[in-house]
């Protein structure tokens, strides 16, 4: 069950909102009908109707697993969209169904009312920290509680206060300069030791947040490689509006970043509609992006290990109902045949692979005739299709999260979580109100590794977050005086990924 506070922060929200309008996320699934194998019609889990509720809880976490109406009728009536559709639009989308993929995204990016494009406030900690006179992480911790208050009341002074904002941080920001300085080590001398001084060090950032990292890559480069500095070019491709105005006007807020100015292009437009074609040798980086890609959510037929693929039905209200269908669509159907071919089938499944197993789990009392959910990363594969199609000559730099805390129930589950009154709060569906909630997967990088080899042919390596700082970042430069050193201990659940 959620937090008590979950219900404080939709009473906030949708105030006022008119008589009808309160959208329900579903909670975990925990019984299915059971329908013929072949039955073409789908199955469904379906909102509380809230029965038996007192008034005053929320009407957004089902408490209860009764199953109400049934709501297949909608589902065969209502239209499909796509994220394409969904770009277009500036409310909300009723009486239509579509991938839960496809949700994810539109929840994410959608430039009307999308988490990145209208929520989320990147922190900003201002001067970078100094570690060395720091006594331990202790005092590290207590400096950025004080920084994340400072900043925010500075918003509040500015905009007023707002109890829904958004907040996140990243490791450049954290560690600035001495993160984005490993980062650029990384590159100038791989540059050097392969295309120098044939081709110019050409370099692709893909959703660069403030613009932090370009900035600290190209001040690294500019003062301890001219000569390389010289033969730079970084392109920031950034599908938020908001963030690539905020990066431009980062770029040009000081004498010492607006020397960039004519290295740097900022292209704002989503990856996946590029379109231009660089031959050229390149770095492409993508820090922390794969957590924000949309997967597809599917389960089993315990019975015959058959997927059926998650759709998610929106009704006249904006209540949301989650439907499991046999057909795949083409993206997933894909998806599973390069996983499959790149593995040599062995991969984990939110299911027994032991086929007796798996027969008396489907005997138990009240057992559901589906496995709990598997997420699949169908929007990952597809970035490594533009790799693969327009930067023939990438080097793939990547980091992010391998583990979360406190995901949702499944398989390569995400954290659904938002903000309120300055606390973090996780749910326990990703069917959340569009916009409000980041939705952040891991990624299982043995799989990842497998398929990005599949389809682009390169080799790679992976690592862990702190065994590739100790190799490129100047470790002495975040340790405090106790030997403890916050920019190795913080994101151990994360690794990093690299072309070779």
């Amino acid at each position: 069950m959620d937090s008590p506070i979950v219900a404080q922060l939709f009473r906030k929200l949708f105030l006022h909102r008119p008589r009808g309008c309160q959208g329900r996320p579903l909670s975990r699934m925990s019984a299915l009908h059971r329908l013929g194998r072949h039955d073409p019609r789908p199955y469904s889990t379906r909102a509380s109707r809230d029965r038996g509720m007192k008034t005053n809880e929320s009407r957004w976490q089902q408490r209860t697993h009764i199953m109400p109406e049934d709501r297949r009728s909608e589902f065969a009536d209502y239209p499909y969209v796509s994220v394409h559709d969904l770009k277009t639009r500036t409310q909300r989308p009723r009486k239509v169904k579509m991938l839960l993929r496809d949700f994810i995204d539109d929840s994410l990016y959608n430039p009307s009312y999308g988490y990145f494009s209208k929520q989320a406030v990147i922190f900003s900690p201002g001067e970078p920290f100094d570690f060395p006179s720091m006594r331990d992480e202790l005092e590290f911790h207590a400096q950025l509680g004080r920084r994340y208050t400072e900043f925010e009341d500075e918003l509040d002074d500015g905009e007023g206060e707002n109890p829904t904002r958004q907040l996140w941080h990243t490791p450049t920001e954290l560690f600035r300069p001495y993160y984005g300085e490993a980062i650029a080590r990384y590159l100038v001398s791989n540059y050097r030791l392969t295309t120098y001084p044939y081709d110019d060090l050409l370099i692709f950032e893909m959703g660069a947040g403030r613009g932090t990292l370009m900035l600290n890559i190209l001040d690294y480069i500019r003062e301890v490689d001219p000569q390389v500095y010289a033969r730079t070019k970084f392109n920031i491709i950034e599908i938020s509006p908001s963030l690539a105005h905020l990066q431009n006007r980062h770029l040009l807020s000081t004498a010492e970043s607006r020397g960039h100015a004519d290295k740097v292009d900022i292209i704002n437009k989503s990856i996946f509609e590029w379109d231009r074609y660089v031959p050229s040798p390149c770095f492409f980086l993508a820090m922390e992006v794969f957590d924000n890609f949309a997967h597809d959510g599917i389960r089993y037929d315990v019975s015959n290990e058959e997927p059926l693929q998650g759709h998610v039905l929106i009704d006249g209200d904006g209540d949301f109902y989650e439907f499991y269908v046999h057909e795949l669509d083409p993206v997933a159907a894909r998806f599973f045949r390069v996983r499959h071919a790149a593995t040599a089938g062995h991969y984990p499944k939110p299911y027994p692979s032991n086929a007796a197993l798996r027969y008396l789990s489907t005997r138990m009392p009240f057992a559901a005739n589906l496995s709990d959910p598997e997420f699949i990363p169908t929007r990952l594969m597809q970035f490594f299709d533009v790799l693969e199609k327009y930067f023939p000559a990438h080097r793939l730099v990547t980091s992010d999260f391998h583990s979360l805390p406190q995901a949702v129930r499944g398989l390569n589950a995400p954290v659904v979580q938002t903000r309120y009154q300055r606390r973090m709060v996780p749910v326990t569906t990703p069917l959340v109100h569009q916009g409000y909630f980041d939705i952040l997967f891991p990624t299982d990088f043995r799989i990842t590794e497998a398929i990005y080899r599949a389809i682009t042919g390169k080799l790679t390596r992976v690592m862990s977050h702190g065994d590739f700082l100790r190799r490129w970042a100047y470790v002495e430069d975040t340790q405090t005086r106790s030997g403890e050193n916050p920019l190795l201990s913080h994101y151990k659940n994360a690794s990093v990924m690299v072309t070779v």
